[in-house]
């Protein structure tokens, strides 16, 4: 699914070159600023960094990353610098556990199958992955030092979102037969259905750094791996077509 994204992702850098430009008289060009579109379209950049999490839960940093892909509506609050900014978009989550371990149910005390489990794979493994895929609603509170002008503007931005998992499997890359094969095993994984969390932005026109927190775990409250329960933080940096 990231890989899909590459053409947005190209296309929207596109959309922002042309309308960024216009040609004047002598056929120069020059900067006319942020086409008239009620919206900003943004793509967010991030690696994944989760906390207290057990010492099965190892993560190759490179490889545990974010892509947000987000609309939001720009709302001025009056002549003030303060804005508001509600939308919604996709949020794609990936762990790359750097032990060659991947998820697995193990019998447990209630019933045969109900313990989640970090155990090694049995494969010539070359890379072992978690993946969650939300669909987020988002509203971002914004100070900007010159809105009318936000493509050299300085920004903050306070904001809160809340997503719902819509797809989540694990994903096992292995050697067998001189051959590279891939399996995928689709469950929820006891994954929160929901998650939330907070973000702070800094930057400067379209581009900008964030960080994000959420506030409840990964997993579904005593149900992570070897039963613990443990929160993830994101930060990256955060590009904007319009």
């Amino acid at each position: 699914m990231f890989r899909k994204l590459t053409p947005i992702v190209l296309l929207l850098c596109a959309v922002h070159t042309l309308f960024g430009q216009t040609s004047t008289e002598n056929g120069e060009k020059e900067r006319k600023g942020r086409p008239n579109i009620p919206g900003t379209i943004s793509v967010d950049f991030g690696l994944n960094l989760p906390f207290n999490k057990p010492s099965d839960f190892s993560l190759s940093v490179w490889g545990s990353r974010t892509v947000n892909l987000y609309y939001q509506v720009d709302k001025q609050l009056g002549s003030s610098k303060f804005s508001v900014h509600p939308g919604g978009g996709f949020g794609l989550e990936r762990y790359n556990f750097k032990n060659d371990y991947t998820l697995s149910y193990i019998p447990g005390p209630t019933s045969p199958f109900d313990t989640l489990a970090l155990v090694p794979t049995t494969t010539d493994t070359r890379k072992s992955q978690l993946i969650a895929n939300y669909f987020d609603a988002l509203m971002d509170f914004r100070y900007s030092s010159n809105p009318s002008d936000p493509a050299r503007s300085f920004k903050v931005s306070l904001g809160i979102k809340g997503g719902f998992l819509f797809d989540s499997f694990t994903k096992i890359k292995y050697r067998e037969d001189s051959q590279t094969k891939k399996l995928k095993d689709k469950q929820d994984w006891n994954l929160s259905p929901f998650r939330y969390a907070v973000t702070l932005r800094i930057g400067i026109g379209n581009f900008s750094i964030f960080g994000t927190y959420n506030i409840n775990p990964i997993f579904e409250k005593g149900k992570g791996p070897g039963q613990t329960d443990f929160n993830n933080f994101t930060t990256g940096i955060s590009l904007a077509a319009f």
